[in-house]
Parts: C-alpha cells; structure tokens; sequence
C-alpha cells in the first residue's frame, strides 16, 4: 500500500501519523470493526461547564510529553469537562468501534482521524464550516482540500508533516553531485553516492515500488481523480513512470531490507544510505548527528515534470452521536483554531511539525531558518496532499499494479488497465 507502514517506533507523532492517516483516509472507518482497543482516559477539569462532559481520542504519540500536553490543553478548557481517551495500539479499529458505541463515555465526542468519504455517507461526522469564519484562508489550500467533501469542511488540521529526501551536501560535494531535479538525475546521482557498505537511495522496505505512484501522477501536473469524480491520470504518465522505477529497482542503488522502515531516520543516521524518503518529524534526530551537514529536497520530477513533496499529517473532527455536538464543536474550535499558543506548542515542543494556519507556521521561529525553513518552503511550493473520495480499493489496485510492473516485469499496458478498469468501478458504485 503506497505510504503504508507499521510504526511501534517513539521517534515521532507524524511517523506514526504517516501509517495512521493512510490507513484512515484510504479505509474510513468501517461499519464492524474489531472490539474497542484499550484507551488511556484522564479528565482535564474536575468540574466542567454546566456539567457537559466531553470525550475527546487520540492514537497513542511516541514523543515524550504529548499525553500531559493533550491532558494539560484539556484541563484549561473552562466550558465542558473534557476527558481525554489515549489509545494505544490499533487506533484504526478501537475508533471504528468506539464510533459505534451508543452509550456517552463509550465514544469520542472530538477525535482525531482522517477524512474519507464513508465517515461523511454513513452520518459519522459533522460540518465545521462556521468555525473557519474569518480564518479559512490562513489554512493551506492543500489543507482544507483533504478536509472537505462536496464543498463542506469536516476537519480541523491539527499538524502538517511534508515528505521529502534527506541527503547530506558534503557527500555530493565529494562526489561532485547536484541536487537531483528529474528521476533521471536522482538515479545518476544514487549509483554515483553507491559504494560498498553504502546504498545510494532509501525509499522504503515494503513500499519502495508502490509509493511512487502518486508522485508520478502529480509530478504530471495530474491527479488521482478529477472534480468530477473521473480518472485524474493518463496511461502514458504512469507507464513511464512505472517504468523508470523499475529500472531504479534494477540498479545496484536501492537499499532494500534496511533495519527499519523510511519513516524512522535510522538508515541514513547509521550511514546505509546517502539519501533517504523521510518526513519534517525527522530533522532534530537527524541534525543531532550531523549537524549542518544535512539538506532537504522535493522528490526529483518524473518525465520532465515538476518536483513533488507529500504533505501528510492529522486532523480534529466531531462525532455526529455526540449528545453535546455544539460544546464539541466549541471545543475543537478553541484548541484547534484559536489556541496559537496550544498549537505551537503541539507542533513544535514534542515533535517536529508545521502549524497548519499559514500566519502561525510564519511566526515559528522554529522553522525560520535552515533545512525546516527549506521544508515548510518546499512543501508550499510542491505540495500534494490527500484526496478524500480515494479509496482502499482504488489505492489497492495502483499498488498492485505497481508491483506487478516494477517487482514482477508484468506487461504494464495489461497492468494499468486492470487499475483503471478496478478504479472506475469503483467511482460508478460511488458516484453513479
């Protein structure tokens, strides 16, 4: 599954949203998921206002100090008693099931996901647009896209996490290397950076193939589906695309097999690689070992086409069950919208993340300078983010196609008909 891996790792808030949010904004939240998975609960406020009680979820962060900030944000709300559920493990089921729940305390008045079409059909969200009154403009447009169905706004973003390459300039330097612009470049620049105890280029273990579909499809000015809900790719992109690919998997360039997967900074910290797909969450950890001598870039165009980086990250919304849908709309506009100071400190104390509103990821000084000022610039600059109507089934049958083509020399004419043929069903039983 394109950008689809387990994270039990500590090191980050966004590499576990990395896993989370593909498998929630690919999935939704089923009708009959698994039993609710243990939850953590800790009451903000002994006495909240006018006696509303209000539950709000979270997936379990790895960073030290995110559990006291969710329950310290909580604790200064004054008009609800807000209650925070910390869930560890699967979040993806324990949410399904808590969504089902009809019992107050049971499920999640404001949790954080993210939005697919199915949360919306099926009833499980509410809209939020009169909360953005006056501010929709300071969230990116990337932002309020992923957060949107058929014009109505259902999520809040919490935190922006860009994708990007890691490389240290020292070794291009040495090797004579610029920063890659086109996949050609990058693969030349991955067998020159290639010697004996080191790969040019990490991707990915189980996903190397797979997560490059998207970015050949927006590298091409392109799309996954139009605003008519039709087919955003052609196939002369995406066999092209495929196909460089696979001649990157044949090269002598690729670490495959590495320790840990891209989303932990570990290979490139270790010396495995000398560039590797990772995420902003990354960039302390990494700049601990190297100092100065670490850049981020875009990852490099496919067929001419324009540079790419994936904006991920997490987002707030509020149950449709909830006996108190207003306080918890109220609620998640305080912390989510208002709170400058919260927020902040949710992006930047714990983890490495970008504000969501574009006036406070200005003010952070955090990301003024450096390898953050290059991401926060490069993701505004080449940023894609998720599609909402794109759905398991759809993303399964690119990724099978990818790896038929690029791990199994599969005829990719045959191939990408097979995932057009799969994804247009899909938007017929949908859309009609």
């Amino acid at each position: 599954m394109a950008f689809s891996t387990d994270r039990p790792s500590k090191q980050a808030l966004a590499g576990l949203a990395f896993n989370r949010r593909r498998m929630l904004a690919l999935g939704g939240l089923a009708a009959g998921a698994g039993a609710l998975g243990a939850c953590g609960s800790n009451t903000g406020r002994g006495d909240g206002g006018d006696g509303v009680n209000l539950y709000q979820w979270y997936h379990q962060y790895g960073e030290a100090g995110t559990q006291q900030a969710a329950e310290k944000y909580a604790a200064a709300y004054e008009d609800a008693t807000v209650t925070i559920n910390w869930v560890p493990g699967d979040y993806d089921t324990a949410l399904s099931s808590g969504l089902l729940a009809d019992k107050p305390g049971d499920y999640p008045d404001v949790f954080e996901s993210h939005l697919n079409r199915s949360m919306v059909d099926s009833g499980q969200i509410v809209p939020l647009d009169d909360l953005f009154d006056g501010v929709l403009d300071d969230f990116t447009d990337i932002d309020v896209k992923r957060n949107s169905i058929d014009g109505k706004v259902y999520g809040i973003q919490m935190i922006d996490d860009p994708q990007f390459l890691y490389y240290r300039p020292s070794l291009f330097s040495d090797a004579g290397i610029t920063e890659p612009a086109t996949f050609d470049d990058l693969m030349a620049a991955a067998a020159e950076l290639t010697t004996g105890d080191v790969k040019g280029l990490f991707l990915g273990n189980d996903d190397s193939a797979t997560k490059l579909f998207q970015p050949i499809v927006f590298s091409a000015g392109q799309t996954l589906l139009t605003e008519d809900h039709q087919i955003g790719f052609d196939k002369d992109t995406v066999i092209a695309g495929a196909l460089q690919v696979k001649a990157l998997h044949e090269s002598n360039s690729l670490l495959i097999g590495a320790p840990t997967e891209a989303w932990d900074p570990s290979s490139i910290i270790q010396g495995l690689c000398a560039i590797q797909w990772c995420g902003l969450w990354a960039l302390p950890q990494i700049i601990d070992t190297y100092g100065d001598d670490i850049a981020v870039m875009p990852f490099p165009g496919f067929g001419g086409g324009a540079q790419t980086v994936y904006n991920g990250g997490w987002s707030t919304f509020v149950n449709a069950k909830s006996e108190h849908v207003d306080e918890a709309k109220a609620f998640a506009k305080w912390l989510w919208i208002d709170n400058e100071e919260y927020i902040q400190d949710w992006c930047l104390s714990y983890g490495f993340h970008i504000p969501p509103r574009k006036s406070m990821a200005a003010g952070a000084e955090a990301l003024a300078e450096g390898p953050a000022a290059t991401a926060v610039q490069i993701s505004q600059d080449f940023g894609w983010g998720d599609d909402p109507n794109w759905t398991p089934t759809m993303e399964t049958a690119v990724d099978d196609m990818m790896t038929h083509i690029v791990l199994e020399g599969a005829d990719p004419s045959a191939e990408f008909d097979t995932a057009a043929q799969t994804i247009q069903t899909e938007l017929d039983s949908i859309f009609g």
